[in-house]
């Protein structure tokens, strides 16, 4: 294991996919046992995409995570498309997490409500229970969740918005094999904001990946500003980040 720390963000590169998922799975259940002694219940958000599938299936092999006093969101979901389609991101929680964890509350997203007033309801869940611990990855174009560099805000004013997805974001969807092709692709998401996604007083970032490399270098040692918005994490009360050794191989020099 490598280790740097940038700013707020401690980033750890392991040499395979399954040592990275495994360590970042036990440093969120060392993060919920720490808020547990502080609140009843707590809020944990938690991306939903390939790269989170080895942190996913690490979780839910620890036995010392009390579910029954977490209260889960999940940061995105694609607009109009069928709960019941494998690409949607609740559906895939349920199936790599929540069919062998059993969470307080589930709040999924639907992408098939009317936008404005999904977003209105998720509004209220997250002003009623705030986010303590966030789960997420890199885009390939450095976004978090889906807050593409056009949209980005690092002062966003709403807790959730609906967004258009840029070319980069849709077709990283079909990289990663959830689309057979780019028309495929759904343009527009429901994603939480940055702003109430640093509002977690712990970040547990997950990325491996070659293709991640740049964004991974860009978010530790560019500028912090909205051409990479992963890279606000530095800004963050508490980031640690999971990476493989391909996703480190920009920074391993470093």
């Amino acid at each position: 294991m490598k280790q740097w720390t940038i700013e707020q963000v401690t980033a750890e590169a392991y040499d395979t996919r399954e040592a990275m998922g495994q360590a970042a799975a036990q440093r969120l259940a060392e993060a919920i046992r720490t808020k547990l002694q502080e609140k009843e219940t707590i809020a944990v958000v938690f991306a939903s995409a390939p790269s989170q599938n080895e942190f996913l299936r690490s979780l839910r092999t620890i036995d010392s995570v009390a579910w029954e006093r977490i209260r889960c969101y999940h940061l995105d979901e694609y607009v109009g498309l069928p709960t019941e389609a494998p690409q949607s991101f609740a559906t895939y929680l349920r199936s790599e997490l929540f069919a062998f964890r059993t969470p307080l509350e589930f709040y999924a997203l639907n992408g098939l409500n009317d936008p404005a007033e999904e977003c209105v309801r998720y509004t209220k869940l997250l002003e009623r229970h705030p986010i303590d611990i966030a789960c997420i990855g890199i885009g390939e174009n450095g976004h978090i969740a889906f807050n593409d560099p056009h949209v980005a805000d690092f002062a966003d004013p709403a807790r959730i918005k609906k967004v258009g997805l840029d070319e980069t974001s849709r077709r990283q969807q079909v990289n990663d094999g959830c689309f057979p092709q780019l028309d495929t692709v759904p343009r527009e998401a429901l994603t939480l904001t940055i702003p109430t996604i640093v509002s977690a007083s712990h970040i547990i970032c997950t990325v491996p990946g070659q293709r991640k490399s740049d964004a991974v270098h860009r978010t530790l040692f560019g500028p912090v500003d909205l051409s990479c918005p992963a890279s606000i994490l530095r800004r963050s009360a508490r980031c640690d980040m999971f990476l493989d050794f391909a996703s480190a191989s920009r920074i391993a020099s470093q």
